[in-house]
């Protein structure tokens, strides 16, 4: 039988090894160092959060923004399809603060799912890619929003600009519920944030 998919935040992650979290986050910074990419990091004031993580068009994308979460010591948990969580990966994924999901399931339960753990976790800090993928969008997944907005968390804007070469979570703003003016703010936001295939991104779209 399938063993079912956890529905929370992993309870020991990189954080929770302090010798090994010290040696990876040199490694980050070495990595981030090595690319040529700097890195612009504010937080909000409130514990917890939903990251918006964009443009996500490249397996690039992943190791720079751990690697700038490792440096900042930013403690985040992150959504990926549960197909990134087998065999070996499972735990290793996991231990770098995955939270898999089955993309195809339906959208209203995810967000449920996710909205509870922020219940039963207040200051849970979740990265969701709106993308969900590497491969051509049309339009962002809504969940992220849907989440934010009924958890009463901020939107963080978290991004990799392969144009400047800047990684960075550095805005936010907490949903109005007024979707269109919030997209718009998106759409701002991301408007001059380059992607390294620009062919795959496109800006959200009510």
């Amino acid at each position: 039988m399938a063993r079912p998919l956890p529905t929370g935040p992993p309870r020991f992650t990189v954080f929770d090894t302090p010798v090994l979290r010290s040696l990876l986050r040199a490694m980050a910074v070495a990595l981030l160092w090595a690319k040529r990419w700097t890195t612009h990091v504010r937080l909000p004031e409130e514990p917890g959060w939903v990251a918006v993580v964009a443009p996500h068009t490249s397996f690039w994308d992943f190791p720079i923004l751990i690697s700038l979460a490792l440096k900042h010591r930013i403690r985040a948990n992150w959504l990926g399809t549960h197909t990134l969580f087998r065999g070996p990966f499972r735990y290793l994924f996991r231990w770098l603060g995955g939270i898999p999901v089955v993309s195809r399931s339906g959208g209203n339960n995810r967000v449920e799912t996710i909205v509870e753990a922020f219940r039963r976790h207040p200051g849970m800090q979740i990265g969701i890619a709106p993308e969900a993928g590497l491969a051509a969008v049309t339009r962002w997944r809504s969940g992220f929003y849907h989440i934010a907005t009924a958890a009463g968390v901020p939107l963080l804007l978290a991004y990799a600009d392969y144009g400047r070469r800047v990684a960075g979570a550095d805005e936010w703003f907490t949903p109005t519920g007024d979707r269109a003016a919030d997209y718009e703010r998106l759409r701002s936001f991301y408007a001059d944030k380059a992607p390294r295939h620009p062919d795959r991104f496109a800006l959200p779209e009510v």
